[in-house]
């Protein structure tokens, strides 16, 4: 039986006097309370009150172990609320990303954890470049990829669709490519840090019909920013690749147009990264787990 509890008991009889009311206030039945007070005593080696039928009291043994038995549930008391608060995520995070998912996507998903738990600081940082972990004490990272770094720990929590878009007003000047070979003779802007061979870009489309093609752009305009490409987009400077968790708003604004909508991109997953599961913080858990569930209520 739980000391702690038998220690709660003989303070509480001690002042109560009566074993009926030291079951309704602890919310036990009387036979329970005879043997939390039974293990007391047994643990003291002492009887510590002197029963009637109508009435018990402290006996001297009982006197002199009260005060100390008061002190020590106290500590008791106050070292289990210290290791629950332990227990809650609290501290800082250091999490990266790419800047539009960052700013999109990542700060909204954050706004909802940390009003959850209110003890736990993020760092962010936003770059669009692969981040040493260990060298920039990153914590977590969110990247897209087919595959992740063997070296760290994935673990996929969302997926990031595709899709070409450019602007009415470039479709009205150059045309709406009708086949992925039209491409070729379109203006096309371009991610520097994707679908590069050779230094060459070269887009992968499917179709459930026609199969997959593999189509060589050529893009005056590259960027390492997925954002400015967007942009450009929106400028009628070209066609661009760009992820449905930018496009989707714009695309139904009108702003942009989808081009060749019966064929599809190649999906990457995202994942979040991270160097070791040893030593890992309960806030760092805590937010792996609450990503992978935004993100997987998340339609874009």
């Amino acid at each position: 039986m739980d000391r702690i509890m038998a220690a709660r008991v003989f303070v509480d009889l001690s002042r109560s006097g009566s074993f009926t009311r030291t079951a309704d206030r602890l919310k036990m039945s009387r036979p329970m309370v005879s043997r939390h007070l039974e293990l007391m005593e047994s643990w003291l080696q002492a009887r510590l009150f002197h029963r009637t039928t109508r009435k018990i009291s402290l006996t001297t043994a009982g006197e002199a172990c009260l005060p100390e038995v008061e002190r020590w549930l106290a500590q008791a008391q106050q070292l289990e609320s210290m290791l629950v608060a332990e227990q809650q995520p609290a501290g800082t995070i250091r999490l990266a990303t790419t800047m539009s998912f960052g700013f999109s996507q990542l700060v909204p998903a954050l706004n909802g954890f940390m009003a959850q738990y209110p003890r736990v600081r993020v760092e962010l940082e936003l770059q669009d470049h692969v981040t040493d972990l260990t060298t920039e004490r990153i914590d977590l990272a969110l990247r897209f990829a087919t595959q992740p770094d063997p070296s760290l720990i994935g673990k996929p929590i969302g997926l990031c669709e595709s899709v070409l878009v450019a602007s009415p007003a470039y479709l009205e000047r150059c045309g709406v490519p009708q086949q992925p070979e039209d491409l070729q003779h379109h203006h096309c802007v371009g991610y520097r840090n994707f679908s590069r061979q050779k230094g060459r870009h070269v887009w992968h489309l499917h179709h459930p019909d026609e199969g997959e093609r593999s189509i060589d752009v050529e893009c005056r305009l590259t960027s390492n920013e997925v954002t400015a490409l967007m942009t450009a987009a929106r400028e009628g400077m070209g066609i661009a690749m760009q992820p449905t968790y930018l496009a989707s708003e714009l695309l139904q604004q009108g702003e942009l147009q989808q081009v060749l909508p019966q064929w599809t991109l190649d999906d990457l997953k995202i994942y979040v990264l991270y160097a070791s599961r040893k030593h890992q913080s309960t806030a760092v858990r805590a937010l792996i787990d609450y990503l992978e569930v935004w993100f997987k209520q998340q339609v874009w």
